[in-house]
């Protein structure tokens, strides 16, 4: 790819003292953001070893810290812990350059998409980027993204039948503004300025093929706050996220990555649903720390079943109290999430959201939920169904955003996420 070719999709020019940005271009993209070294590991969300270094105040930085781009799988499905994500849908644009989109065109928006992640990644400035010192701390920077039905079906590829707005449920509010779309895109990291930059660089990249639908910011305790592996809190202070699989466990490879014959160039990749949940915290804060435990079915203090133990001991659903009931009310949210089949698992993830106030009856608060498995309908659709039914926590949650996607596989060094589908 030549510079005039991304020079070409750029906006406009912009005059600087009657130096173009075309003729700022190639400075930009020949300096160097930072001597950062990129990740060495060979898998997919593999961290570079020598990635803190000490401040000259003595204090560790870890903002150089790095996570591989390339890989099997793509690095924003793998990597975890991150403590803040920007999650942004695009609506195709039905003509590029005075032509209907084709599948040429969304290949050289993924190429264009993928070569400014694999950069900013490894702490390198975007190609054409004009504030290259705004990529000197990716902070565990990690990129996925995703493909909804029309952008398969306008590629010429096959159509899973998952690949579709989930099925309707009756705790559902959903607002179209915020729900589906055809291009997702995944930004996390440690740093919210680090997120800020690449998804504005990204989103650069696609302005001449896609225009955003809707934006999604969550976040977790910041990095250092917590130890390493420790599991999230969401906004009503419960543990968040206990049972897996998780990346690293053995059941993780058979629930979450697709082997599908039909769709072959979805081999390696997975489906993520994505679930904004609004949560009611001012009825919340009405409710006993007994009440709100048993809502649940785990202690809110270390995230035991309310049977006891530890966090991530089992459920014991025969447990009764002295009068001969169950200690895991029938609507506990953990005894109607529970699944035994370990093939039938999804793997989530989650962040808090606070977009300030939104109405009198609306605080803005909630849960961006997400999770990733080999297919949604078996796996996903019937845990909501259970939740849909009888799920005690309905009463202070709402979901009121919901989108599907295809998440392919990653690629090599010179390839781009994508090409088993447009290449």
């Amino acid at each position: 790819m030549t510079s005039r070719d991304r020079a070409e999709h750029s906006p406009s020019d912009l005059n600087l003292g009657g130096l173009s940005r075309r003729g700022l271009f190639g400075a930009v993209a020949g300096s160097s953001a930072a001597a950062v070294v990129a990740a060495s590991a060979t898998g997919s969300g593999a961290v570079a070893a020598a990635a803190s270094t000490p401040s000259p105040g003595g204090d560790t930085v870890d903002g150089r810290e790095t996570i591989a781009f390339h890989g099997a799988h793509q690095a924003g499905v793998t990597a975890v812990d991150q403590a803040h994500e920007t999650l942004v849908a695009l609506d195709l644009r039905d003509t590029v350059d005075g032509k209907p989109i084709d599948r040429e065109a969304l290949g050289r928006m993924m190429r264009l998409l993928s070569d400014d992640a694999a950069r900013l990644s490894a702490g390198r400035a975007a190609l054409a980027d004009l504030e290259p010192e705004l990529a000197d701390a990716p902070s565990r920077l990690a990129f996925a993204f995703g493909f909804g039905p029309r952008f398969v079906s306008v590629a010429g590829g096959a159509v899973p039948l998952w690949l579709a707005p989930l099925p309707a449920f009756t705790v559902d509010r959903l607002d179209p503004a915020v729900s589906d779309g055809d291009l997702l895109i995944v930004v996390s990291s440690d740093d919210p300025l680090t997120n800020a930059h690449a998804t504005r660089m990204l989103l650069k990249d696609a302005a001449r093929f896609a225009t955003v639908r809707w934006t999604q910011r969550g976040f977790r305790r910041a990095r250092g706050a917590v130890p390493d592996g420790t599991t999230m809190r969401n906004l009503f202070g419960q543990v968040d996220g206990t049972v897996g699989p998780h990346p690293g466990d053995t059941a993780y490879e058979e629930a979450v990555w697709i082997d599908d014959p039909a769709a072959r160039w979805l081999t390696g990749g997975t489906s993520m649903v994505i679930r904004r949940i609004a949560m009611n915290l001012d009825d919340w804060d009405l409710l006993g720390r007994s009440d709100r435990e048993h809502a649940m079915g785990r202690r809110l203090d270390t995230g035991a079943p309310v049977t006891g133990g530890v966090e991530h001991d089992e459920l014991d659903l025969a447990a009764t109290d002295s009068l001969g009931f169950p200690i895991v009310k029938p609507w506990a949210h953990a005894r109607r999430a529970r699944v035994d089949d370990p093939a039938k698992r999804i793997s989530r993830r989650g962040f808090n959201y606070d977009d300030g106030p939104q109405a009198p009856d609306d605080s803005g608060h909630g849960l961006v939920f997400i999770s990733v498995q080999a297919d949604p309908l078996l796996q996903y659709v019937p845990i909501q169904r259970r939740l849909d039914e009888l799920d005690l926590m309905n009463r202070w949650t709402t979901p009121v955003g919901s989108a599907v996607f295809a998440i392919a596989p990653g690629c090599n060094r010179g390839g781009y996420v994508g090409e088993t589908l447009l290449g």
